[in-house]
This record gives C-alpha cells, sequence and structure tokens, in this order.
C-alpha cells in the first residue's frame, strides 16, 4: 500500500465528506475552520495528505461527534455532551 493510499483509506475512515455534505458545507468552508486552503482540504479528502490530529480534533467538536465513531472504530455516532 503507498503512502497516498494509506491517507486516503484513513479519510474514508473519518467519513469527513459525508458528514460535510449533510450539513450542505463546501470543502472551503471547513478549510476556513481548520485554518488551511480549501486546496490543502481537498487533498485530504483525495487521500494525498495526512490530516492533522488537530483538525480531526476540530472535526470532532464541530460534528458534536466522538472520535471513536469519526475514526470509524464505533458503529453508531455519539454525540459529545
Amino acid at each position: 500500500m503507498t503512502k497516498e493510499e494509506w491517507y486516503k483509506q484513513l479519510f474514508e475512515h473519518l467519513e469527513a465528506s459525508k458528514f460535510r455534505s449533510s450539513f450542505h458545507l463546501k470543502q472551503k468552508d471547513i478549510a476556513k475552520l481548520l485554518g488551511t486552503t480549501q486546496q490543502v482540504y481537498s487533498r485530504y479528502e483525495n487521500g494525498e495528505n495526512e490530516i492533522p490530529v488537530r483538525h480531526i480534533i476540530t472535526l470532532c467538536k464541530f460534528y458534536n461527534v466522538s472520535a471513536d465513531y469519526v475514526l470509524g472504530l464505533k458503529k453508531f455516532q455519539q454525540t459529545l455532551m
């Protein structure tokens, strides 16, 4: 497995594009939230770049879900309190 394939597989487990589209958000909206550019965020979704842990934390807080769910470790969504 190449580095790019590994990143893409990781991001698919994150289900970030699923969350983004369910909130009717564009890549540029999430990029702004993360303090990055749309191009860099697109690379995360495409598996070209590794998403930093700090961004995973920000996404969990934004979507109000646990990291276990976002990382694909739990089947069911669990909201944060």
